[in-house]
């Protein structure tokens, strides 16, 4: 008996009509620690999005077409049906489980796990009264091995880094509460308490947070907090601050007791266990997080600083990509060996931290899916005449980086050319943009797209998304998409100091996958009497494979924003090669 089967019985005896298992923590993090995954132990999927339901006599999963191709594979032989989210004819989650819940009956999930805003957005479907089982007992009796939750230490990254001290970053935080006609905040995204405190974690893979919660008003701030975690330095900068520790799980604890406040919580981000304690005998505001908006506009220290991260991570991968021009035909590289090889030369850096997100090392037919990242299984090896796709990042001391770089590994087909070289049109159009003060992403994703759609193609995902400071390498609110998906959050106002990634591509199911990615900062464009304006500043350095470029299909202002990119790169890495390293760097960064 698979663990779907076990479930099922368990909810047969309990009477209980659905089961709703999704990929998040206690926090609606993006990435999660082990303890966590409960959705990949009990489905076998390991993508990084999706919600998996059971019923008494089903179970389906729901991810996006980021990972369509590596769920079909990973669900085969599960008895999981695949539910590819956003295609014709699909049933969202909520439309399912509306269907499944007759009068009366029982929804089970564990209200730790599930957002406000999943259950808002179910009722919304509900023609039928149901009843909520957030008392969940099921995972301890199915995952005997569980892993423990993490308790590494935390650190203080100084104002040289951040730029704002806590003390600042509170008052504009508390300016923003009172703006919004609540007294309290209850803070639980990980990466906005992270930005607040201006501390750092190892809880969570790729993303330097740690777990805890916060609850912070005039009066008080209080981080709930595994105390294990603190050491003597960041023990001493709490009480400096003025807060209040208390224990992790202390919180649920606390909420009952509060009494008459006006509190402003997330229902994104915030898990339905604390709004049902919460609104008790409080009233209760949703609206975004302030810290939102406060830590995705970047101020001059994070600028400056993400700028010399950018230029440590370009030295790394244009390293890399002189490595991967020079393989020697009687060595085997694969994939993996690849990936760790660029992690090797990251780690050279002064202030690296981790890699920012599990890299994407995709040679061949396996580029053609999107978030593939090469296991002992699948592994392969890098060989002559086709594209190799690598998507990778870095955490730093002084920023977030996240680039894509597609190589050309000995001769590759005019078709490959031809697309390549379409994609590179793309991400041109797109870093180009001049555009309005008002703008969204959503306003501005067609030029990315334009090239891409004139050849009947297109990606199923956006085409870049916001980028953290030593935090989440995906956050919101900006992004570029070309049309609203509300479970991702990015369609926000595009304001100076955003970073967001430029990222289109092309991807043909079996045969290959082509992307190129920069990070671009937005910055002043000038003002007329038709209002101010903005445009973009490319901050990602390392060069784009020129031996993948049908230099027929370039117009010319394509090909003087190429030259002029190359330039830059060329201009900010020099310092850092000598010899046949610099000599292949001018060769790469030549006028075309």
């Amino acid at each position: 008996m698979n663990l779907v089967e076990t479930i099922q019985n368990k909810l047969r005896e309990n009477k209980i009509a659905a089961y709703v298992i999704p990929t998040s923590d206690y926090h609606q993090s993006e990435y999660i620690s082990d303890y966590f995954k409960i959705r990949a132990y009990i489905s076998g999927f390991t993508g990084s999005a999706g919600t998996l339901v059971i019923t008494q006599n089903e179970a389906r999963l729901w991810t996006d077409g980021r990972y369509f191709l590596q769920a079909e594979h990973q669900l085969e032989g599960s008895g999981i049906s695949l539910m590819k989210m956003g295609q014709p004819k699909v049933r969202t989650v909520y439309e399912y489980l509306s269907g499944v819940l007759t009068e009366n009956a029982k929804l089970l999930f564990d209200g730790k796990l599930v957002s406000v805003k999943f259950i808002q957005e179910l009722e919304k479907k509900l023609t039928n009264a149901v009843s909520y089982e957030t008392v969940d007992n099921i995972v301890s009796l199915i995952w005997p091995n569980r892993p423990q939750l993490p308790k590494d230490k935390i650190y203080h990254l100084d104002e040289f880094f951040t730029g704002k001290t806590f003390a600042e970053k509170r008052e504009e935080v508390l300016e923003q509460v009172k703006a919004q006609g609540c007294d309290t905040l209850i803070l639980t995204a990980l990466e906005d308490e992270a930005w607040l405190y201006n501390l750092r974690g190892n809880d969570v893979l790729y993303t330097p947070v740690f777990l805890a919660y916060t609850l912070i008003n005039d009066k008080e701030t209080i981080l709930y907090i595994d105390k294990e975690k603190l050491n003597k330095d960041v023990t001493n900068y709490l009480k400096e601050n003025d807060i209040k520790v208390k224990d992790y799980e202390e919180i649920y604890k606390d909420l009952p007791k509060l009494n008459g406040k006006k509190i402003l919580l997330d229902s994104n981000k915030v898990n339905y266990e604390i709004y049902r304690l919460a609104k008790n005998k409080n009233g209760i505001k949703f609206a975004t997080n302030p810290t939102t908006l406060l830590k995705c506009i970047k101020n001059a220290t994070e600028i400056n600083n993400t700028r010399l991260a950018h230029i440590k991570d370009g030295v790394a991968v244009t390293e890399f990509m002189y490595y991967l021009k020079h393989l020697d035909s009687k060595e085997t590289v694969t994939e993996m060996k690849a990936s760790h090889y660029l992690t090797s030369l990251r780690k050279k850096q002064k202030g690296f931290i981790e890699p920012s997100f599990n890299t994407i090392c995709a040679f061949g037919s396996n580029g053609a899916m999107l978030h593939y990242s090469p296991t002992v299984e699948t592994d392969t090896p890098i060989t002559k005449d086709n594209l190799l796709l690598v998507d990778s990042g870095g955490q730093y001391l002084e920023g977030t980086t996240d680039i894509t770089r597609t190589f050309a590994i000995g001769n590759i087909s005019q078709e490959q050319k031809e697309l390549f070289t379409t994609v590179l049109k793309s991400v041109i159009a797109l870093s180009k943009a001049v555009f309005l003060e008002g703008c969204k992403g959503i306003n501005l994703d067609i030029l990315a797209r334009g090239p891409i759609w004139e050849k009947l193609l297109d990606y199923r995902c956006g085409t870049g998304h916001g980028v953290g400071h030593v935090l989440s390498v995906h956050e919101g609110p900006n992004g570029f998409r070309w049309q609203i998906v509300p479970e991702r959050e990015d369609s926000a106002t595009l304001r100076e100091g955003m970073i967001t990634t430029n990222e289109p591509g092309v991807y043909l199911d079996g045969k290959f996958g082509i992307r190129t990615e920069n990070e671009m900062l937005c910055v002043d464009a000038g003002t007329s009497e038709y209002g101010h304006f903005l445009k973009f500043e490319t901050i990602t350095y390392v060069p784009i494979d020129l031996d993948a470029i049908d230099l027929n299909l370039l117009r010319k202002d394509e090909r003087d924003w190429l030259n002029n990119y190359h330039q830059k790169v060329f201009e900010t890495l020099k310092e850092y090669f000598t010899g046949d390293m610099l000599a292949w760097l001018t060769f790469a960064t030549r006028r075309i």
